[in-house]
């Protein structure tokens, strides 16, 4: 039998009447706007032991975070006095004043970081300031003091943080698996490490080293650490300034790019954010050189006057708002666009480039034959890899049906070779030749319980960050089962030998990366109820032809007759339509014969 918790229904009078909330229960709500994971507490400890001047920082992980977290570094430390209020709601020593907010420089300033761990953790903090005889040490539980005194320690301050969100059952039963939230954290510290490349991070988790950084000063080491020779091979330096801004950092060659944002990390000021308006403006910058749905990878510091931003519209701090958003667009667009022009890497790109401007000039200008063929070459190359997989798969002989819709379609051709048009008794039909593909080849992997796999002939060597690294040791079985075979060299080594048998012969192997990369983006293992399934999908979607490919007759019809022997011929796996028509009805009314 069903067990049902009972549920409290509070009366309409009780409903009705307004209640001034308890201490407890505001701060356990506040904190719930700070820290939402594990990987919140670590942001919130790393930055303070940032701005309180530590040159090395080390974090120490058990059970993903959920069991707890330990913070130490060699910073300015807290006196007794500083400790006795630092768990207090809005106590810091950042700022004043609301003025102090439109200039300040450090990652923290609100004061609710301490308070909001507290509120709902097991805490326990060790903190000396250089000079001092003694530390101190206090432990809190539940943002209630248990005990402080004196204590020896090293000059800095080291914190231990347990059972978080012990007192909030709700929020901890919603926390991922511990490997998901670990990838969280990693997040988090290989994201400072980036921001501040002069500082030693180190993290380990359950014991074992998963991070080191250089500390060398040189951004360039830091991401050769964290992202790879292999990613680092492909980047170019940014180094631009103007009467706005100064940006910083690294982006990558037009040729080398990503299915998703993941691998783009932006610093306002060295304070690690979220921007749409800076991705947007990064792809502004490559002009026609991305192919749609690719994204560069970037990591670059923008230096800004402090009354240019607003970092206080969020509580995490993740979000700004910028004061002329339009000239840092500009300003990022122009960075990208001069450095891709300069190192010619492209031939004919540098008239294309310099002249990409947010709100272009109303003068027409007669393009040069060169631009023209550079955007030519720039998508010329992926579509012929994509040709040759396409010929080989859709003039196999398919045992077809001799009965179905299919039989009944005339083809008469291609619209912008991305649907193929056909015409049936009850009117006129079109086909995204994409969405009916992946339909196709999801439907096929699905069923196909042969685990049939096609060996490479040379392994390709997945080029992952330390997020990914963590992830995919989850995420193995499920990409086994759907025909990938991935060899682990090492601890944070691995290789794919062997793919699904309907990627075919994989001359393009970015196809590989890809699907991981879709996979892993998502961090949601829990008890592996739906992976197969995300994991077939972005197989099929990244194996099916592409919009804008070409399509004999021959290849059509044979597309079509196979989509009508699938169960769900209507809908491609992310649910989005395969097949429209336009009865003739309804073509007759749009010509106003009837």
């Amino acid at each position: 039998m069903l067990a049902v918790n009972k549920i409290h229904v509070l009366d309409a009078a009780t409903i009705n009447k307004i209640h001034v909330l308890d201490e407890a229960t505001i701060n356990k709500i506040a904190a719930g706007e700070v820290i939402e994971r594990p990987g919140s507490v670590v942001k919130e400890l790393v930055e303070n032991s940032i701005d309180a001047g530590a040159t090395d920082i080390r974090i120490e992980v058990m059970g993903g975070g959920i069991k707890s977290i330990k913070v130490t570094d060699n910073g300015s430390g807290m006196s007794r006095e500083d400790v006795s209020i630092a768990f207090l709601k809005h106590a810091t020593s950042k700022i004043r004043d609301a003025h102090d907010i439109e200039k300040v420089l450090t990652l923290g300033f609100r004061g609710e970081a301490l308070s909001s761990i507290t509120a709902v953790s097991k805490v326990e903090i060790t903190t000396k300031r250089p000079g001092e005889v003694a530390g101190t040490h206090v432990v809190v539980h539940g943002g209630e003091v248990v005990s402080m005194g004196d204590a020896g320690a090293a000059d800095g301050t080291s914190i231990v943080v347990e059972d978080l969100f012990f007192n909030t059952p709700a929020r901890r039963k919603f926390l991922k698996k511990g490997r998901s939230e670990l990838a969280y954290i990693v997040d988090v510290v290989t994201g400072n490490a980036l921001g501040h490349n002069d500082v030693s991070f180190y993290l380990s988790h359950n014991g074992r080293e998963l991070f080191r950084s250089p500390a060398s000063g040189d951004l360039f080491d830091t991401i050769v650490h964290i992202y790879g020779p292999g990613i680092a091979r492909e980047l170019i330096p940014v180094n631009f300034t103007n009467d706005l801004v100064q940006i910083l950092g690294y982006i990558s060659k037009p040729g080398f790019t990503r299915s998703d944002k993941d691998h783009q990390v932006f610093f306002i000021n060295g304070r690690p954010v979220r921007s749409k308006t800076i991705s947007d403006a990064i792809r502004l910058g490559y002009y026609t050189m991305l192919p749609k749905g690719r994204y560069p990878v970037a990591l670059l510091n923008i230096k800004l006057d402090t009354s240019e931003v607003d970092v206080n519209v969020h509580p995490t701090k993740q979000h700004v708002r910028f004061g002329n958003e339009l000239a840092l667009t500009n300003a990022v667009s122009e960075a990208v666009g001069s450095i891709l022009s300069e190192t010619e890497l492209v031939p004919g790109t540098k008239e294309t480039v310099t002249q990409t401007k947010l709100y272009p000039s109303p003068s027409i200008e007669v393009q040069e034959v060169s631009e023209i063929q550079t955007e030519f070459k720039v998508s010329v190359a992926d579509t012929q890899r994509r040709l040759k997989r396409t010929d080989r798969y859709l003039t196999q002989t398919h045992e077809v049906t001799k009965t179905g819709p299919h039989l009944e379609l005339q083809i008469l051709g291609q619209v912008d070779n991305v649907y193929i048009v056909a015409w049936s008794g009850g009117g006129l039909v079109l086909i995204d030749q994409h969405a009916a593909h992946e339909r196709i080849l999801y439907e096929q992997v699905l069923e196909s319980g042969d685990g049939r796999v096609q060996e490479l002939i040379t392994p390709v060597n997945l080029e992952l960050n330390s997020k990914e690294k963590v992830l995919i040791k989850d995420y193995l079985p499920y990409l086994e089962e759907a025909g990938f075979v991935i060899s682990e060299f090492g601890p944070d080594s691995f290789a794919v030998t062997a793919v699904p048998h309907i990627l075919g012969r994989l001359e393009d192997t970015t196809v590989v990366h890809d699907i991981i990369s879709d996979i892993l983006s998502g961090g949601r293992v829990r008890d592996g109820t739906g992976i197969s399934g995300q994991v077939y999908k972005s197989t099929a979607c990244r194996g099916a032809i592409k919009a804008g490919a070409a399509l004999t007759r021959e290849q059509m019809e044979n597309l079509v007759a196979q989509l009508y022997r699938t169960k769900n011929p209507h809908t491609c796996p992310h649910g989005r339509p395969t097949v429209v028509t336009f009865s003739r009805p309804y073509l007759d009314k749009l010509f106003k014969r009837i």
